[in-house]
């Protein structure tokens, strides 16, 4: 990350699921826009038994490189986002360039919030 001094530019964000392939696409989405910890060629793996998984990675927002294009999922993705409002906030409307968004659910507290987003293919 370039801005690790900065953590209010910091966004975590969770996939939980059986697609590794739609949590993948959500990171490269999300790393065309911004600095990210995960490697471009680190690809969310499926475990060996099928179980549900939970992929991460952390982006910093301070700073957009490229709005993504929008992007397949296969079938719809549930990502919990947390990290400073703004942060959250700059990071889900990205994801609108890619995904048709919803929010789900909020919890908030001082200086973060958590965001439940549904990730869809645009129609």
């Amino acid at each position: 990350m370039n801005r690790a001094d900065d953590p209010a530019a910091q966004v975590v964000v969770e996939i939980g699921g059986k697609a590794g392939r739609d949590a993948h696409t959500v990171f490269c989405a999300l790393r065309t826009a911004y600095t990210s910890d995960r490697e471009a060629d680190d690809e969310p793996q499926q475990s060996a038994d099928g179980r549900t998984t939970v992929w991460a990675a952390t982006f910093d927002v301070s700073e957009v490189h490229e709005e993504p294009a929008p992007a397949r999922l296969e079938e719809p993705v549930t990502a919990t986002v947390q990290g400073g409002y703004q942060a959250v906030d700059n990071l889900r409307r990205t994801l609108g360039s890619a995904f048709a968004v919803r929010v789900v659910g909020t919890a908030a507290g001082d200086q973060e919030k958590e965001v439940q987003l549904e990730l869809e293919s645009h129609p």
